[in-house]
Formats: structure tokens, sequence, C-alpha cells
């Protein structure tokens, strides 16, 4: 093969590789979602019946307590930035440093929340769920829009902003690292939860 070609070739094989998976940026950025590409870079856990459908990594369908992707890579100290479309009745939300990815709980982790008609409105969109309210009425809503979430999570300090707006700020030793975990859960009272698109998420480690 001439050099041109292999060079030509390498430069094909390369691409296809960076598509295949987790694609790094400048910066240290990982992406794990790009539109309907990603779901293999995540694990499931449950019966949602996550998809790529319309340019999104979606669910709106799940028995029980619905399900979650977890990253295959545990997480210590890093930043999360996430693209979202969610409904007003969408029991969503990121989990953060997991201690034990077979119970996915507030037990077990922090739960920043993307859930507008909460029962218990003071851990509704925008809260991390017993550990950070948000203030009541919640000025914080997601649904009907499409909404950009940032999490910095360093030592004890988890900051938490829905576009552009910080919501909470906590201060916690309890979980230290894990996995994270995107979350599509049923309505209260076993009603259907809404609909989640994740159209992009990145992280990069601190």
């Amino acid at each position: 093969m001439k050099r041109g070609r292999r060079w030509h070739h390498g430069l094909w094989l390369a691409a296809l590789f960076l598509w295949a998976g987790c694609a790094q940026w400048p910066g240290g950025w990982i992406t794990l979602i790009d539109g309907e590409r990603g779901l293999a870079n995540f694990v499931r856990s449950g019966d949602a019946n996550w998809r790529a459908e319309g340019g999104a990594i979606v669910a709106d369908r799940g028995s029980g307590m619905g399900g979650y992707l977890l990253t295959r890579e545990s997480y210590a100290d890093f930043e999360l930035r996430a693209e979202f479309f969610a409904e007003a009745a969408t029991n969503s939300g990121i989990f953060l440093r997991l201690s034990d990815p077979a119970n996915i709980t507030p037990l077990h982790g922090y739960e920043v929340n993307i859930y507008d008609d909460r029962p218990g409105p003071e851990y509704g969109t925008g809260a991390v769920v017993g550990f950070a309210p948000v203030p009541l009425p919640n000025p914080y809503r997601a649904g009907g829009r499409w909404n950009v979430l940032e999490i910095r999570a360093e030592g004890p300090l988890i900051t938490v902003r829905l576009n552009g707006v910080r919501t909470v700020r906590l201060r916690d030793t309890r979980f230290a690292a894990g996995p994270v975990a995107l979350q599509f859960g049923n309505g209260f009272d076993g009603r259907p939860g809404g609909l989640i698109r994740w159209r992009r998420l990145e992280i990069r480690r601190l």
C-alpha cells in the first residue's frame, strides 16, 4: 500500500475508533452520549426501554422502579455536563458516586433530581435528594424544554447548576467514588413516568 493510502486508511480507522466508544476532547472531556451514539458506554439496570431515537438516548416506559444507565467506570472528583429534555411528570436524575451499583437509591449515592412534579417538592428538580433541598416554591423547572445540567463533585463539595443557575451546593463525605447513573423512573403511586431524552453527556476527571 502506498504511503498516502496508508495515511488515509489510518485516519479512517482512528475516526471509526473515536465514534465507536467514548470520544475524548481537549481539556480531558470525555463524551459518553452524543445524539443517538453512546448506549454502549453504559451498563443497563432495571427494565426501562432505553433506546436511540430522534437524536438522543430515550426512555419513556418501565415497570417497577424503572431503570438506569450506569457508567462502566467509577468517578470520584469530576465535572459533568448533560443536555436533556424532560416533561413535567418525568422522574429522572443523575446519581453520583454510587457505593453499591446494585442498589441505586439516595442511600447509596447522591441523586441530582429531575422531577418537576415530585411529591415533597423540596427535593424536586435541582435538588440532591436527602442532602440539599431547593427553596419552595421550587423556581427550577425542566419540563417541556431542553436543559443543560452541570455537576461538579470535588472532595466533599458538590455543586449543581441548571441552565447556568446554581440550584444547590452541599458539603458531605458519605460517598467518595462510584459509577454515575442516568435514571428513568415511574411516577408517584405507580403512575407512568414522563419521557426523558439525553442528547449529550460529557464528563472529565478533576
